[in-house]
C-alpha cells in the first residue's frame, strides 16, 4: 500500500469517526502523526482529497448489473448499491454531495444505465434526466437517513427507499415510446 493510499483509507476512518463537519487537513495530519503541510504531497488540496474519498466510496459500489432483468432491474440494483455504498461510511452521503469528480467509473455507470433507458425506449435527453434524478433521489434519501442516525428500522429505511425509487421507475416508464 502507497503512502498516499494511507492517507486516503485514515481519512476515510476519520469520517466515519468525526464526520465530515470535524474532517480537516489538521486533524487528518495529526492522526497520521505528520505536519498538515505534508498531505499536499499526496493531494495538492483538501478538496483533491474529498475527491479521492468519493472515488474510494464510489468504487465500492457495484458496477455490474444483475444477470437478466430489464432496465428497471438493473437501475434499481444501481441506485441500491450507491445508497450501501454511501451508507458504509459516517456522512457518506453527504461527502458524494460535493464531488467535484466522480472518477471515470462512476461517469462509466452513469453513461450505461442512460444507453439502457435508450435503448428501452427512452429518448436520449429524458434517459438523462431520468438517470440524474434516480441518483439525486439515492443521495437525498441517504442524506436524509444518515441524519437521522437510525430512528427508524433498517427494514422500514429500506423498504421507503425502494417505494420511493418505484414511483421515479414508474414516471421513466410512461416515458418509453
Amino acid at each position: 500500500m502507497s503512502r498516499r493510499d494511507d492517507v486516503l483509507k485514515t481519512a476515510l476512518e476519520l469520517l466515519d469517526e468525526v464526520g465530515i463537519d470535524d474532517l480537516t487537513v489538521r486533524r487528518l495530519a495529526d492522526r497520521l502523526g505528520v505536519q498538515p503541510g505534508a498531505l499536499y504531497r499526496h493531494f495538492p488540496s483538501k478538496r483533491a482529497l474529498l475527491d479521492a474519498m468519493v472515488k474510494q466510496i464510489v468504487s465500492t459500489a457495484s458496477a455490474d448489473p444483475p444477470p437478466g432483468g430489464d432496465w428497471a432491474d438493473h437501475l434499481r440494483a444501481m441506485a441500491s448499491s450507491a445508497r450501501d455504498a454511501m451508507l458504509a461510511y459516517r456522512d457518506g452521503a453527504r461527502l458524494l454531495a460535493t464531488f467535484h469528480d466522480p472518477g471515470p467509473a462512476a461517469v462509466a455507470a452513469f453513461h450505461r444505465i442512460v444507453g439502457l433507458l435508450h435503448a428501452a425506449g427512452v429518448p436520449s435527453g429524458t434517459a438523462l434526466v431520468a438517470v440524474d434524478t434516480v441518483f439525486s433521489y439515492v443521495n437525498g434519501f441517504t442524506i436524509e437517513e444518515q441524519a437521522r442516525r437510525n430512528e427508524v428500522p433498517l427494514d422500514r429505511r429500506n423498504q421507503d427507499f425502494q417505494a420511493g425509487l418505484g414511483l421515479i421507475i414508474a414516471g421513466i416508464r410512461a416515458q418509453l415510446t
